[in-house]
């Protein structure tokens, strides 16, 4: 079977016009009337840092980097750049997957068995029916992985049911309950709690959202986003459940609604 390859996104390349209209629309946002739940009109409160709410919030997964934060739940995927945050939620078929590269959001589409960008130059790459992304590649539903190239990479053994690049550009995934390092297959823990997440040296995994610095972790508990140094709490602010990430000095928020908050490193809510 020959490797797979980058494409441009077209019909005669990717098949049934219908499937190639719909990965087109990922080159920009779609026609919507305002960035509220549900079609409502906007309020002061929804704004541009909202985006549309989605049918089903019970699998949100997101990815940040330095170029702002991308996010997926119901299988409806959207990107948000700093430091504006305005989401941009292109019409795609259901999606599995986030993540950055080299400053493009990339989305995982199983049934076409691409990666799509969600915004900016338009772009393609048949990689077959993706479970997972990281920063460095994607995995395979049999866990086998592909660069954003679209060369061939190690992989794991298994469907991973959460993949993550660590602070040391290694890549780190769960694979039938078990935390291994990607590139040698080391057991790193046996018993995994919920969350995988990158830290400076590595990954690791913790029992809430989180994200980790150099100076402590950020947090959210589904009542409060709380900052965590020498394992005791050092500050709180009032938060329902969500992601969190560190986007250059914004320690952002996502809800499973799509709505984006803003916080200092002090978790002061900076208004948009």
């Amino acid at each position: 079977m020959p490797a797979p390859r980058p494409l441009v996104l077209g019909p005669l390349l990717l098949g049934p016009p219908l499937l190639a209209a719909l990965l087109l629309s990922a080159c920009a946002p779609a026609a919507q009337p305002a960035w509220s739940p549900a079609g409502q009109t906007p309020t002061p409160s929804q704004n541009q840092n909202q985006a549309p709410a989605q049918a089903d919030a019970s699998n949100l997964r997101a990815a940040f980097s330095p170029d702002g934060v991308a996010w997926v739940v119901g299988g409806k995927a959207c990107v948000a750049r700093a430091p504006g945050y305005r989401p941009s939620c292109p019409r795609l078929p259901p999606v599995s997957d986030v993540n950055w590269f080299q400053g493009d959001a990339w989305a995982a589409v199983p049934s076409a068995g691409v990666l799509v960008t969600l915004d900016r130059a338009p772009r393609t790459l048949t990689v077959g029916a993706t479970a997972r992304l990281s920063a460095r590649a994607a995995y395979r539903e049999d866990g086998s992985a592909l660069s954003y190239a679209g060369d061939e990479v190690g992989g794991v053994v298994g469907r991973p049911s959460d993949v993550v690049t660590g602070g040391d550009g290694q890549d780190y995934a769960v694979v039938a309950g078990i935390l291994r390092r990607v590139s040698d297959g080391a057991p790193l823990d046996p018993a995994p709690q919920a969350y995988l997440l990158p830290t400076p040296q590595g990954a690791t995994t913790a029992p809430w959202p989180s994200a980790e610095t150099r100076f402590g972790r950020y947090q959210l508990t589904g009542n409060a986003l709380e900052f965590v140094a020498a394992g005791q709490v050092v500050r709180r602010a009032p938060h329902g459940p969500g992601r969190v990430g560190v986007v250059g000095a914004d320690v952002l928020t996502l809800s499973p609604q799509g709505v984006i908050r803003r916080f200092t490193q002090n978790l002061e809510e900076v208004p948009f």
